[in-house]
């Protein structure tokens, strides 16, 4: 009876530890996601507080090598499909680009994927730095991030424990750090206001939807009135109502307060609706600025009739083109294309005319790259 009753144990246990191990097989993938999520999470603090001293120092933060290798670790290493650091480059897509914009204007750049559309932005932000040449914002010469540009990217981007009132208020005492609470309350507040949140400012990223959380990043970075703002295709993981709505909400806004903004898309669409200028890439490797295309539409179009005006579809052909056809063979077909001389276009109004780089007037220009 002993026996029995002892083998009847061990296989009780023997049945427990299966459970045990399933159960832990199961489990894990939670467990190490929880583990990447708490690295990400520090990795956020640490740039956030990295952000913090550059507004302090008035300069490029600089990383200590503990701080360096959390950011790199946690942040920066998963961005490389091949498993490098973002830190190194690799193989340039950029051969050249030089574009220019004036102060309020609304700037889409459109290319394939891997002509280096973001590379563009994040040396637009500071984020990189370019092999060659310089980036000018109001007649100076840029190093680093600063709070005079604004990036928005395609998620959020938000702190998870924070509300809505808390990223933005967060976003606000950066750049003002002598404001006491309820100025920065009501600053926050204004563009909360702006952009259609009121209502909703003690929610939780959790408790919004992706278009509300979209919006939420668009406040956070209009409330530190950036001379420019910078937003990485922002409208690309959302449904096509909401896109449309917060089209129209970005285009309000830029148009109410004259923000200069310059946005990465793949929408021809959308870049239409949006710019002023449309920048055309060619395809990268070595990719290059191809041609400017000033947009002949009214300042003051509309997203119902905007397909009736008589200039619209010589536009949209010529853009549509360009990403179909003309790109690929661009670098064979213009040997002699200098990408500091880039074809302005007027797709309806006439020829093309090449146009050589204008002299760098501090009062008008909001940015030049080059």
């Amino acid at each position: 009876m002993l026996a029995q009753f002892i083998a009847g144990q061990m296989q009780d246990i023997t049945i427990l530890e299966t459970r045990i191990k399933k159960l832990e097989q199961e489990t894990a993938p939670n467990i190490q996601a929880t583990r990447r999520l708490a690295g990400n999470i520090e990795a956020i603090e640490t740039f956030m507080n990295l952000m913090d001293d550059l507004d302090h120092q008035g300069g490029t933060p600089k990383l200590g090598a503990h701080q360096a290798q959390k950011v790199i670790r946690h942040g920066v290493e998963r961005l490389s499909p091949d498993g490098g650091h973002r830190l190194t480059a690799y193989y340039p897509p950029l051969s050249g680009v030089g574009l220019a914009m004036s102060r309020g204007e609304f700037g889409c750049v459109i290319g394939h994927s891997g002509c280096g559309k973001t590379t563009v932005l994040n040396i637009l932000a500071g984020l990189d730095e370019p092999s060659e040449g310089t980036v000018i914002v109001d007649g100076q010469s840029i190093e680093g991030t600063s709070l005079d540009r604004a990036v928005i990217f395609q998620s959020h981007a938000l702190l998870p424990w924070r509300t809505v009132l808390g990223n933005v208020a967060y976003a606000v005492t950066s750049k003002w750090r002598n404001w006491d609470r309820a100025r920065v309350k009501a600053h926050a507040q204004t563009f909360i206001d702006l952009v259609g949140l009121t209502g909703s400012e003690h929610k939780r990223p959790s408790e919004l939807s992706g278009g509300m959380k979209q919006r939420v990043g668009i406040a956070r970075a209009l409330s530190i009135t950036p001379k420019i703002m910078l937003m990485d295709e922002p409208f690309s993981a959302l449904d096509a109502l909401t896109r449309g709505t917060l089209q129209d909400e970005v285009r309000r806004i830029c148009l109410e307060t004259g923000q200069t903004a310059f946005m990465i898309t793949h929408d021809v669409d959308e870049a239409i609706y949006l710019a002023d200028k449309i920048f055309l890439m060619t395809n990268g490797p070595g990719a290059v600025l191809a041609e400017v295309v000033e947009n002949p539409l009214p300042k003051d179009r509309g997203r119902i009739d905007l397909h009736r005006h008589p200039y619209y579809y010589a536009l949209r052909n010529h853009i549509v083109d360009f990403l179909v056809s003309r790109s690929k063979t661009f670098a064979t077909e213009n040997p002699a294309h200098d990408p500091r001389h880039v074809p302005i276009v007027r797709p309806g109004l006439g020829e093309p005319a090449i146009v050589a780089p204008r002299p760098i007037d501090s009062s008008p220009a909001q940015a030049v790259a080059r």
